[in-house]
């Protein structure tokens, strides 16, 4: 087996691990630090001693590549990995859960990051916050956030992720209580967005007050700050926003908008209570083994070590 057959790294992370212990030995050792230390005399071509990668007795779990011109077995644990790791992928996608990944790099068109430690690409478009130059687009470097995974495809390996689609699923179900903007007004209701995100909604009209309105314009204005509460929509594919569910009384929001505003968090436990059991509840614990299989399972020996769990 090649060295590189055992050792799973790419460039970047070289550039990570690679140490001089010597400058930096403050940063390298330390509690949970990892790297590979530099060796410059053997990147100059001097001879050094070498010492192995793998003990002797360990147990490597391979894919049979072929043989070599001595017709010996020629093994990778990394081209496995890889397809177990696409497997994985794949069971995920089908689960349809929101992840949380760290941003690792970044290009001009998204952001890049590691899952099951293949790379995966998140569009610009796709994130929940609009980006408005490249210095935004790096800052996100770092950090954490929870994506959807909406493509998966190991022959052009492609691993597609969206920020927008998790942040829909997590926050804008039934009975969320959200703050947002009022961005328009129209002659049926008012474009509200959420939070600081490039995400809105519709309030319409009859999801603003219990009362009686004669011009929306007379009790909202654009740019200022309102409580909604995510309900159910008509189309399955867009969201509703209320401020009449939030009222305690019929009318509540034409005389006094503090209080609507102050009693939103209550109102809203009260909504979700009324709600039926959330169909994620009744999500399986983990997939069949009938529902994704791992294709060409027969070939390959011990299969029944590997245990996939959510």
């Amino acid at each position: 087996m090649l060295t590189k057959e055992v050792l799973p790294l790419y460039g970047k992370e070289m550039e990570h691990l690679l140490c001089d212990v010597n400058k930096a030995e403050e940063s390298f050792v330390g509690q949970g630090r990892m790297g590979i230390l530099r060796n410059d005399d053997a990147i100059n071509g001097v001879r050094v001693s070498g010492g192995t990668v793998v003990e002797i007795g360990t147990v490597l779990f391979a894919e049979v590549l072929g043989r070599t011109l001595a017709g010996r077995p020629l093994l990778s644990t990394r081209r496995l990995f890889r397809r177990i790791a696409w497997h994985r992928l794949r069971q995920i996608k089908q689960l349809g859960e929101p992840i949380q990944v760290i941003i690792t790099e970044w290009n001009t068109k998204g952001l890049l990051t590691r899952i099951e430690g293949l790379r995966a690409f998140l569009p610009k478009a796709e994130l929940v916050k609009k980006v408005n130059s490249f210095t935004e687009l790096k800052e996100n470097v770092g950090r954490r956030m929870h994506v959807q995974i909406t493509q998966v495809d190991e022959a052009k390996t492609n691993l597609i992720l969206s920020e927008r689609e998790a942040w829909e699923k997590l926050y804008l179900r039934e009975g969320t209580l959200l703050e947002g903007t009022v961005k328009k007004i129209l002659p049926y209701g008012a474009q509200i967005r959420i939070g600081e995100t490039n995400r809105g909604g519709l309030l319409h009209v009859s999801n603003i007050t219990r009362g009686r309105i004669t011009s929306i314009s007379d009790i909202l204005a654009v740019n200022e700050k309102v409580k909604v509460l995510v309900v159910k929509s008509v189309s399955p594919d867009k969201i509703s926003l209320s401020i009449a569910d939030l009222e305690s009384e019929p009318g509540l929001f034409l005389s006094n908008k503090e209080r609507v505003f102050l009693e939103a968090y209550m109102m809203a436990k009260k909504y979700r209570e009324k709600l039926p059991p959330a169909f994620t509840s009744q999500r399986p614990e983990s997939l069949p083994n009938n529902v994704l299989p791992f294709e060409n399972e027969a070939l390959y020996a011990n299969w029944k070590w590997f245990k996939f769990e959510r």
